[in-house]
This record gives C-alpha cells, structure tokens and sequence, in this order.
C-alpha cells in the first residue's frame, strides 16, 4: 500500500523546501531585528484555553482538532497562536518584566476547514505578541514589522486594510443599534445564533444574500468613543511617517472574537479566494481571560504557505539557499575515508560539503557534481593521498587549481 499525506496538509519537499525556509528565515529575521524574541510553544494545548478565541468563530465551533488524552484530558490542536502565546508569558512571568514583553513563536496550526489552494488543515505561521504597553506607536511598529518582512521578500502586490474595533465604551454603544438591525432581518436559525453570540460576526459572512443584507448596518467606527478615534487617528499618522499606506476598511471583522481597538490585514492581490498573506491587532482583556493580569497586547500572524504562494505569484526571484561550497568525488575506499575526513574538517569550518557515494562512475559523480549547484568539485584518489594535493575544479567555468589537501579551507575562502 502506497501512502500519502493527510488531505489538507501543506508539505514541503526539496527543492520547494528551500523556497519555504527563505520565506521563514527572511520573516523571521525581520522580526528578530525588532527585538522580539523566540517562544518555542507545545502543538496542543487544553481545549478550554482555545474557548477564549470565542465561541462565535468558525474556528471553536467547527474546525477545532480535538481529542481526549490517555488521562481523559481534552486537548486540542492549536488553531491559532495568541492564546498560546499568553498562556506561556503569563506561567513564565514574562508580563511581570520589563514591558512590553516582546515574543515570536512559529510553526505549524492546525485546522478541520474545507482544503483549497491556501487554505490547509496543517498550516505554518509566524506570529508576534507585544505584551502589557497600550501605546499607538507600538500599533504602528507590529504592523510595519510585518509590512518589513513582506517587502523584504520583495512583494509589491499587497494592500494593507485597517479599521478600529474600538474599547468596551464603542462596542457597547454600536452593539445596541447593530443588535436593532439584524433583528429586522431575515435570516437563517444558524444566522440568528450566531448573531446572538457575536453580531459583528455578520459582517464576515461570505454569502452574498447576507452581504446585502448587511450593507446598509451601522459601522462601528462611527460609534467610537473619543479616546479610541485619538488612538486610531494616531495609529495612521505614525504609519504615513514610515511612509506606509493603507485603507480603511470599516467592515472588517478578523476570524477570531478578542480583538478590540486597531485590527489589520494585508491583502494580495494575486491569491483569489485566500488573499490574506497576514494580519492582526489589539486584543485588551484577553490576558485576564485567561488568568493573568488584566493588560493589553498586541500582534499579528503571518501565514508563511500564503506568503510563499504571493512570492511564486509575483514570480520572484528566489535565492538558493542550498548549494554545496564544495562537492568531493572519492576513488577507491581509501579515499573514501580521506574524504569523509577533509568533508567533516570543512563542516566544521563553516562550509557545505557533500560527497558522492556509490561507487559510481567518474562521469556520473561528475554529473551529480553539476547537479547539486556546487561551487568547486574535486576528484580525490591514491595519487592524490600520496602527493596531497588535488585538483579544485570551478563548476562555472571549468577552471581548476592545484590546492594542497591541508589548504583546503583557505583555498575554498
């Protein structure tokens, strides 16, 4: 029997692999250079944790992995990462520093959604998460963070949209005329529920018949309360500083129910259906949900399968991030293990050495040699052991060198 990944599953095989971890590195050493820091965080977590996203998501009512462990514990695949994120800063004290506290994390999320181009059941994201500092210039720095990385991948096709969802005073406010209006609706048993639970949810219903309904519903950021226009106001006077632009987009809902005050996402124009390559906002409150203390953070979440797929689809150029410095081809056992030597020896020195095995024919190393996008090849034999030098062959031009076995590392530098 032949078997296959999981449906849904986004995986990555050489050379696509290589593209990917370019991606990934570039991101994350965008964010690094910003003073954020590595969270390494565990794949599942209690399933109640994940309740706070909010039970009106498509996230906690349908597309959640969970399952029962050995000690009758319910756990679950993490669909997201703040929760996470906060979980792990608050049991390890890192709120009670110097604030913010500043984190990253990345790696796979999982979950049960509809597979298409996209959009995966196994997907990889890269987040960050400033935690206890409710400052407009911290909004504006996590969102040219990720703006930082997405250029230096050397996107151009991608808008940011941006819109307030105001403090618990403008919500409280809007909630009571939106509530008035959906009740003049018709709608689904399903709708109604939902509505109840979260009625901004209705604005991100992708049905067009709810759409129509929905375009003439009061937008929230009318109903804001002065302190969050001054703030979101401030937001975009630091961004346009950093000569950053954007678009308000007042019907913006993100996918997950704790956001509040500045919420974004960048858009690809390119991707069709999937178009999000990223995005976030502030989330005040959900550390105290949670158990911590009642303080405010703010991040994003990168999706690295959509940022990569933006990067192929604005056909880019993407820079080899393997090619051997050096390929050796051993003759004769002998050689074999002067070459496994001197390889082990250039490792160690920082360089990417392969070998050909195999005993296959001089030609055929030669080939793999080719093949393998190395720099320098050298063929190494009984001659060659017994005077101790060797041949550096140029795989651009064909040109070569005598190099003594012992310079090898300073020849190749």
């Amino acid at each position: 029997m032949k078997f296959q990944a999981p449906k849904g599953v986004s995986e990555y095989a050489p050379p696509r692999s290589n593209s990917f971890a370019w991606v990934r590195t570039t991101l994350e050493e965008t964010i690094s250079a910003a003073g954020y820091q590595l969270l390494e965080l565990p794949i599942f977590e209690d399933t109640d944790l994940f309740g706070r996203i909010g039970a009106s998501t498509d996230v906690v009512s349908k597309e959640m992995y969970t399952f029962e462990d050995r000690g009758g514990r319910s756990i679950t695949l993490r669909p997201e990462g703040t929760v996470g994120a906060l979980r792990a800063i608050n049991e390890h004290g890192l709120d009670r520093g110097s604030l913010p506290a500043k984190v990253y994390y990345c790696g796979p999320f999982f979950r049960a959604e509809r597979p298409q181009k996209g959009r995966y059941r196994q997907f990889y994201s890269i987040g960050i998460e400033a935690i206890g500092t409710h400052d407009a210039a911290l909004d504006a720095e996590v969102i040219a963070i990720a703006d930082a990385g997405f250029k230096k991948l050397g996107l151009t096709k991608y808008r940011l949209e941006m819109t307030s969802l105001g403090d618990a005073e403008s919500r409280a406010a809007h909630r009571v005329d939106l509530v008035k209006y959906i009740a003049a609706l018709t709608l689904d048993e399903e709708t109604k529920e939902r509505a109840k639970l979260n009625p901004l949810r209705l604005f991100d219903d992708k049905r067009e018949e709810v759409r129509e309904l929905m375009k003439n519903a009061p937008i929230l950021l009318d109903y804001l309360s002065p302190e969050s226009k001054a703030n979101f106001e401030e937001v975009q006077r630091h961004l346009l500083a950093m000569g950053i632009s954007f678009t308000i987009n007042p019907r913006m809902v993100r996918g997950l129910d704790y956001y509040t005050g500045t919420t974004f996402e960048f858009v690809h124009e390119l991707l069709g259906a999937q178009s999000g390559i990223g995005g976030g906002g502030r989330y005040d409150g959900l550390m105290g949900e949670i158990g911590g203390q009642d303080i405010t953070g703010i991040g994003f979440g990168i999706g690295l399968d959509r940022a990569l797929l933006a990067v192929e689809a604005e056909e880019l150029e993407i820079p080899i991030s393997f090619a051997s410095d050096l390929f050796i081809i051993p003759i004769g056992e002998a050689a074999k293990s002067a070459a496994l030597k001197y390889a082990a020896e250039l490792r160690s020195n920082g360089f990417k050495v392969e070998l050909a095995f195999g005993d296959r024919a001089l030609k055929t190393s030669m080939k793999a040699a080719d093949k393998s996008g190395a720099r320098y090849s050298l063929v190494i034999g009984e001659t060659e052991i017994s005077s101790g030098v060797v041949e550096v062959k140029e795989m651009s031009s064909g040109a070569t060198n005598s190099v003594r076995l012992d310079s090898l590392a300073s020849a190749l530098r």
